[in-house]
């Protein structure tokens, strides 16, 4: 260890990451304190790491802090996460800004202070590459000051800005790659509830728990796009055609439109959601590429369900599909017709909410259609408290399952309750 650059040490002790395991390693002698001085670019404080940190008094606390981060130079990565504790100084808060702003890679920041510290007047026109922000409000984004030239990854948690500022901001980071959304408080000027973003340079997005009456993306290099939690009246996508992956997750969405996104999409993941499914079909029937798709929870409207035919016609490189939906027997046979096989699949995932006799049949009428499958997983719900009924279904899937599978050795097969 004596023998160790430096510089090499300084590598150890970022990656420890949190500030009090730094600050113990680097008092093992002489030249692991030089390393941490001048070498150290990642330092870490939240409050979830350390119990004391709770303990102490505010202004102990801003002291530690500020101690701890005076003494470094060059700090590449900075967090502060102090969700647990009340509000410090600004002027604090800001001397820390401040003082690693021009060396700043990436900043997590989640600190309440009076008044609200704008990290956009402190860090913008910098190097920052990565921003963090959570609990807290920005407002009047001005783009010619408060631009962010090498932003590439933003992420907003429950973090207080209007519609306008929000599209601004965006704007402002010119080379931004990742945007992230987490139950952001939108302000409007108007009773309609609309955000209206803008990005050339956009690849990735995610949005969790908004509740909007329109909510308008124009990415052209859209690459991802998940939405979580979201109650959205219209949701519109305007892109190039650069959409592989798109996710939604227990979203209630009345009009929902991806446009001429759609043709290079390779992941579609649908779950605890509501599908017109005829609609939802033609949005994605010109995805050709397709490789993964996942129904999962999803209810349809009226009698309307998934058939494989149609799924086989038209993803012909689907190898992944993941089904989970009410089983009735109207519509139950309707969704094994045709003979058309999945050729290429070779992971099917089959689960339900409430078993009954069809989910055996089901499973054995889909397997008849996949010729190079690798893997099988069964999920299901299994309830508590079971009845007589219950139990002596449960007990004759099983032993259907089992019989079946012995025509398929070459599979392996998974069963997952819950």
């Amino acid at each position: 260890m004596e023998n160790l650059p430096v510089e090499v040490i300084g590598n150890i002790l970022s990656r420890l990451g949190g500030a009090r395991d730094v600050v113990i390693a680097s008092a093992t002698c002489c030249k692991w304190r030089d390393a941490y001085r001048r070498h150290l670019h990642t330092l870490s404080f939240n409050s979830s790491d350390w119990p004391l940190y709770r303990d102490l008094t505010n202004s102990r606390l801003e002291i530690l802090i500020t101690q701890t981060i005076f003494q470094t130079s060059g700090l590449q990565g900075l967090s502060i996460m102090m969700d647990d504790v009340d509000e410090f100084s600004a002027s604090t808060v800001i001397a820390w800004l401040m003082y690693t702003r021009e060396t700043l890679r990436r900043l997590f920041y989640n600190v309440r202070t009076t008044p609200n510290v704008n990290i956009l007047d402190i860090c913008g026109r910098q190097k920052l590459e990565t921003l963090v922000l959570a609990h807290n409000s920005i407002t009047g984004v001005e783009p010619n000051f408060q631009r962010f030239p090498c932003l590439k990854s933003l992420s907003l948690s429950y973090v207080s800005i209007s519609a306008l500022d929000l599209n601004i901001l965006l704007t402002a980071c010119q080379k931004i790659e990742i945007l992230e959304l987490v139950n952001p408080e939108i302000a409007m000027s108007d009773a309609q509830v609309t955000v209206e973003l803008s990005s050339l340079t956009l690849k990735s997005m995610f949005v969790e728990a908004i509740s909007l009456d329109k909510f308008v993306l124009e990415a052209d290099c859209i690459e991802r796009l998940h939405l979580k939690d979201c109650a959205l009246e219209l949701f519109e996508l305007v892109g190039k055609g650069s959409l592989k992956h798109f996710k939604i997750d227990d979203v209630s969405v009345i009009h929902l439109d991806l446009g001429d996104t759609v043709e290079n999409l390779e992941i579609v993941d649908v779950s605890n959601f509501t599908i017109i499914w005829p609609k939802f079909y033609q949005m994605i029937s010109r995805s050709s590429k397709l490789k993964k798709l996942r129904l999962w929870d999803v209810v349809f409207e009226e009698d309307e369900i998934v058939d494989l035919e149609t799924i086989a016609a038209c993803f012909p490189q689907l190898n992944h599909l993941s089904l989970n939906y009410d089983l009735r027997e109207g519509v139950f046979h309707y969704s094994l017709q045709g003979s058309t096989n999945l050729e290429n699949l070779v992971v099917l995932e089959l689960g339900w909410a409430v078993i009954n006799d069809l989910f055996s049949h089901w499973v054995e009428g889909i397997l008849k259609r996949c010729p190079k499958l690798k893997k099988l997983v069964i999920s299901g719900v299994v309830s508590e408290i079971k009845t007589h009924e219950e139990c002596q279904m449960l007990a004759n899937f099983t032993s259907s399952i089992v019989h079946l599978m012995r025509k398929y050795l070459h599979v392996e097969v998974q069963f997952e309750y819950e």
